[in-house]
């Protein structure tokens, strides 16, 4: 039988365990993927630990890429043995074969390996969603991205200089900070060792950002907004540090800003727009814009130690498993 990872009560890494699990045929609108490579994301870590509940006992994972094993009825054009990726599916991509809804899978073109897609397809469509539908920083700005050394802060680090946009990036370390850099972070901060409020407006002459996008949570929020332009847009999507504490709108009226708390699953959920955002992403890919670093690969039975490694601030870059 197929494996999976599963857990029946929320905590730390440790209550993750490999399971053998019976996978059914697919049903209307369904196929089945014998997954080749694994997304790992910290939105998995927010299901496991109980921040964003699921039923329990419960599944992880919400980005694999594979090939087609069985169809479904109502699964359009899928044929078996396509290579298929997708985000979303059933939440439990942390397998080795699954059943998904044939409408969420994108087909994957030749030069786009496994590996690349189950890295790159929730980041990148993140951040696509970031640029270019939550926010369209122009030519020359400047904005302050948090987290830059991480699995969407690289490909953040890229994108914005295919844009042209000034990107300012909070790392931990000089090595992630180096990393960053070299992606095309235009200026990076050790947080660790400056004031990324100071920094940052005196790197804009002291006007801030219109911009500031912040996937850490409690440690940097109530600062982002410190460091945001007057009518400025704080864009918070994420909660590594743990969640943020309740927004008070007072706040806002320092510089007439806006918050706003995006979903990647809001802006994918029409049809049209996911593919659109997809053949972007392939694109920029193909052409060189975006290099894919997958910077540490984990067998699907070394799933603790993966959390373990991605909630330490450890990694950088992508991470995937591989069943």
């Amino acid at each position: 039988m197929p494996k999976a990872v599963r857990f029946e009560k929320t905590g730390g890494p440790e209550v993750m365990r490999l399971d053998e699990v019976a996978v059914p045929d697919p049903g209307e609108g369904q196929i089945r993927v014998r997954h080749r490579a694994i997304g790992v994301n910290y939105i998995d870590t927010y299901h496991r630990s109980g921040l964003y509940p699921k039923p329990l006992p419960a599944s992880l994972g919400v980005e694999a890429a594979g090939v087609v094993e069985a169809v479904g009825k109502g699964a359009g054009s899928i044929r078996v043995g396509d290579r298929v990726a997708y985000v979303g599916g059933g939440g439990d991509a942390y397998s080795e074969v699954t059943v998904v809804p044939a409408a969420g899978v994108v087909s994957l073109p030749d030069d786009i390996s496994d590996e690349v897609a189950a890295a790159i397809l929730l980041k990148g469509l993140t951040v696509h969603m970031l640029f270019h539908r939550v926010a369209s920083p122009r030519r020359g700005d400047s904005v302050l991205f948090h987290a830059a050394a991480g699995g969407v802060g690289l490909l953040a680090c890229q994108w914005a200089r295919h844009l042209g946009i000034r990107m300012i990036g909070t790392a931990g370390s000089a090595e992630k900070a180096e990393a960053a850099r070299r992606r095309g972070c235009a200026e990076t901060i050790l947080y660790r060792e400056q004031d990324f409020v100071a920094r940052t407006l005196e790197l804009t002459a002291g006007r801030g950002v219109p911009i500031v996008y912040d996937s850490v949570g409690r440690d940097t929020v109530a600062k982002s907004l410190e460091c945001l332009a007057p009518r400025g847009l704080l864009v918070s999507f994420g909660n590594a540090s743990g969640p943020p504490p309740p927004l008070e709108f007072s706040a806002l009226s320092r510089g007439s800003l806006f918050a706003t708390r995006p979903s990647l699953f809001h802006y994918i959920a029409d049809e049209a727009d996911r593919r659109e955002a997809c053949a972007t992403l392939f694109e920029l890919v193909r052409t060189g814009s975006l290099a894919v670093e997958i910077g540490h690969r984990y067998a699907l039975a070394e799933v603790v130690r993966a959390h373990r490694d991605l909630e330490s601030r450890a990694t950088t870059g992508s991470v995937i498993l591989l069943p």
